[in-house]
This record gives C-alpha cells, structure tokens and sequence, in this order.
C-alpha cells in the first residue's frame, strides 16, 4: 500500500468531488457550528479567525455578525472555493507552519471545524490557536468521530457488505494512512482543559441520512477523492462502484457521522 503523507493529502477542494464536498460540508454541519459560535456571545467590533475555512460560509456568518467594525480571517491551505465577502480577508496558509506575523491575533474568537483531525501536531497547534486568543476570547473545534455508520435500510447482505468495507478501508487504513485521527474528537474537551481553558461546553449530533442526501453524496465526494488509495488498499473495482450507487439510492439509509463541537473561553 501507498504511503500517504500530509503533502499528499486526500481531499482536493480544486477538483469537481472537492466542491460537491464543501457545498455538502456547510449543508450538514453549518447549523450545529453556529448553534456553539451563537452561544459566545459574539457582538459587532470582534475580530475573528476561521482556519481550515473551506468554502468560506462560517466566515462570512462570522462577518455579518461582528459587523459593523470587526473583521474575519478566512485561512485555508486552498482558498480556490471561497468569495469575496464584506469584512472577511481571505489568507492562503498551511496552519503546520504556525501563526506569525499579522497572522498572530489576538482574535477574540478563533474557529475550527474537521481541521485538527487532520493534523498529526493538533496538540500544539490547539496550544497556539489559545495564544492567538485574546484574553476573554473563545476557542470553538468541530470534529467527527469514528462512531460506526451502520445500514439501517432493509438491503441485501452483500450491499451491507460492501459498505461496511469501504468504511472499515476508509476509517481504519486509509485515514490514519493519511494522518487522520477520528479519535481526536473525544479527546476536545480534555485538551482546551490541558491548555488552559474555561467554561467549556460542547455538543455532539448524529442524524440518520438516505441515499442523495448531503450525508450520502458526501460519503460519495469523499470516496471519490480517495479512489486510489482505497484500490491500494485492497477495495476492488465493482465495490467502489456499487458503494457510489448505494449513496445515491434513496432507499438506503444509514447513520453518519457523529460530530462533536466544544468551545472554550480563555481566561482574562
């Protein structure tokens, strides 16, 4: 099997399945992200930073409720699939090299969503994200676990087959493969303690989603980016094939994700 490193990274936004993954990414997990953002209290003036932004929609949220008189930076590695918006400076930037420069805060809100799950250092880059903070600023991490996303539709034992090993290949070789950790989420609310933070609260979601939904066209975009290595991995053509027809049948219906999202608040 193919190593994959941090600089092969399995997620290309560039590409077709990239957008269809963001557009999806903001249906899905929009509303739970803004249920905690909401609930620090957020008022016009504060400056905000969005790292791993995506498509942008959480940082534009985030400009239409500080404004007048704040401002969001909107960071990504790849900025191809965010727009202009008022109040929001875009920034290409890979958060592994660290925040420096005009860059460095202090921010009074810093937000992240599926990001550290991603990063192999998210221990220390959490640390820094804390030191961005200003003193009173809030720090909020969303992340989806490894919950397992069990059939719940009425489909035959090879189709139920064919999706828990796409699932098992995707979750269990290719993502650590690929320096993905969906243990990371549980572990949230232990490391805004360990650095420091307070009034810590969180919130964990999991819907059902049929085949066609953005939950399922999102299984799709994510397989169909990680193609290759999933084949590497010992997945064979025709179960790729049936798992991509399996997300798009509307009588399919599994569990997804569970997403898990804690804010905390840095001491003044």
């Amino acid at each position: 099997m193919t190593d994959i490193t941090q600089a092969d990274y399995l997620f290309d936004n560039s590409t077709d399945a990239g957008l269809t993954h963001m557009e999806m990414l903001s249906a899905i997990f929009d509303r739970h992200s803004i249920q905690v953002l909401e609930r620090t209290g957020l008022r016009a003036g504060a400056r905000c930073l969005d790292v791993g932004a995506g498509s942008g929609s959480i940082s534009r949220w985030l400009a239409d409720r500080v404004a007048p008189g704040g401002a969001v930076t909107a960071l990504d590695i790849d900025t191809s699939r965010m727009s202009e918006h008022p109040g929001v400076r875009i920034r290409r930037h890979d958060l592994d090299h660290g925040l420096h420069g005009d860059l460095a805060g202090p921010y009074d809100l810093i937000h992240a969503r599926l990001l550290l799950t991603h990063l192999p250092r998210r221990h220390e880059i959490l640390r820094e994200l804390v030191d961005a903070l200003a003193p009173g600023g809030w720090l909020v991490i969303g992340d989806m676990t490894d919950r397992p996303l069990g059939v719940l539709s009425e489909h035959s034992a090879r189709d139920i087959a064919v999706w828990e090993r796409i699932q098992h290949l995707s979750h269990e070789v290719v993502s650590p493969a690929g320096g993905i950790d969906f243990g990371w989420a549980r572990r949230i609310d232990a490391a805004m303690v360990g650095a420091g933070l307070e009034e810590l609260h969180g919130i964990e979601v999991s819907e059902t989603v049929d085949g066609g939904s953005p939950g399922a066209l999102l299984h799709a975009s994510l397989n169909a980016q990680a193609a290759r290595h999933l084949l590497d991995a010992g997945a064979d053509p025709w179960e790729m094939e049936r798992y991509q027809e399996l997300t798009r049948d509307p009588t399919f219906r599994s569990w997804f994700y569970q997403f898990i999202c804690c804010r905390g608040r840095k001491p003044f």
